[in-house]
């Protein structure tokens, strides 16, 4: 049964389930407008959460034939996911940024047997061990298939207002769980008149008790693969996605929303202190990675003593590989900062503190 709630101002949510995940469920946003009902993301592409969205939007009185657009926050499966099929069922347009419209683009077109090699060299370089990498290896030989997500046919500007007519809906570029990630402005009065600047449709930018993922999306065609694991490269022409998280944190918060619409758990006031705990949390997990630091460590060492919600050897298989990415962002952090270097002639790479 689709579980709907109506935030006032011709603005509802749906759940819609994610299979075999902890999480539970997407809030997919249902926003009115004067040409029909936009989706803010769709959620994940299975049978079950089909239904529970077309069921959702009966419940709100309308049907997935009158949709007129789909707004998407980022390209993550749970988010994207549905999104072709709502086309196909609407005819509605489809948008996304650039960055993450690109990744989609990538995703198509790259042959699953070259995602499986680059994982496998990005994780060598990152010092997995070869019982982690083994895995990867044989994946690569059973050239399983690969996802077809929906490309986008609109692209989201940043600081623009998107075509939602009789809305006044506007993009900001939230960078770091993904490259094109955005959270939406609805610069309108709150339906319930609290104090701030309009509701802010947040994806998974800011979450009121989850502190996001910083991705890694770096093309496995650009310059032959991985970063080189031989302690010569210094980061400085490599992306710094954590860095761009922070800043975009802050930007947000700015914004002073009067409520916080998140894609997962539930709706929250006072962003800027959301994002003064997430801003904190950040800097003392660098700090407690500069003392792990003292001596040279790889990325997957780091990964093995950092703090997280269980010990390590009970951390999933695909949660581990996670985790490592999750460390090389906050290493990558490190040494932009000046604050960690990589070792000269390590291989696979280390990185000590200065």
């Amino acid at each position: 049964m689709a579980h709907v709630y109506d935030h006032g101002g011709g603005v509802r949510s749906l759940q819609v389930p994610i299979p075999d995940n902890p999480l539970g469920h997407t809030l997919v946003y249902v926003v009115d407008t004067d040409r029909g009902p936009v989706l803010i993301d769709t959620g994940w592409d299975d049978p079950t959460s089909w239904d529970t969205l077309a069921e959702g939007l009966t419940a709100c009185g309308t049907s997935l034939s009158e949709l007129h657009g789909v707004v998407i926050t980022h390209h993550h499966p749970d988010h994207h996911g549905l999104s072709g099929k709502v086309r196909e069922a609407s005819g509605a347009w489809i948008a996304m940024h650039a960055a993450d419209t690109a990744i989609v683009r990538r995703t198509r077109d790259t042959r699953p047997e070259r995602w499986f090699t680059y994982m496998a060299a990005k994780l060598v370089a990152a010092g997995a061990p070869e019982e982690h990498v083994a895995p990867l290896r044989k994946a690569r030989r059973r050239t399983l298939p690969g996802l077809s997500p929906a490309l986008p046919d609109r692209e989201i500007v940043p600081g623009e207002l998107l075509p939602l007519p009789g809305r006044r809906l506007r993009a900001i570029w939230t960078p770091g769980h993904t490259p094109g990630h955005v959270c939406l402005h609805l610069e309108e009065e709150h339906p319930s008149r609290l104090p701030g600047h309009g509701r802010l449709f947040s994806g998974d930018h800011l979450l009121p008790e989850i502190t996001p993922h910083i991705g890694l999306y770096e093309d496995p065609d650009d310059n032959g693969g991985p970063p080189c694991s031989n302690g010569v490269e210094s980061l400085g022409d490599v992306t710094d996605p954590l860095g761009d998280y922070l800043d975009s944190l802050e930007r947000v918060g700015r914004l002073t929303p009067a409520e916080v619409l998140p894609a997962h758990q539930h709706t929250f006031t006072d962003a800027p202190a959301r994002v003064r705990d997430l801003l904190a949390h950040h800097e003392e997990r660098l700090a407690g990675l500069l003392a792990l630091l003292v001596e040279p460590l790889t990325p997957w060492q780091l990964a093995e003593r950092m703090e997280w919600n269980r010990p390590w050897d009970q951390i999933p298989y695909a949660s581990r590989t996670i985790a490592v990415s999750e460390a090389e962002a906050h290493v990558r952090r490190l040494v932009k900062q000046g604050r960690a270097e990589a070792v000269a002639g390590s291989e696979p790479v280390a990185y000590v503190a200065v």
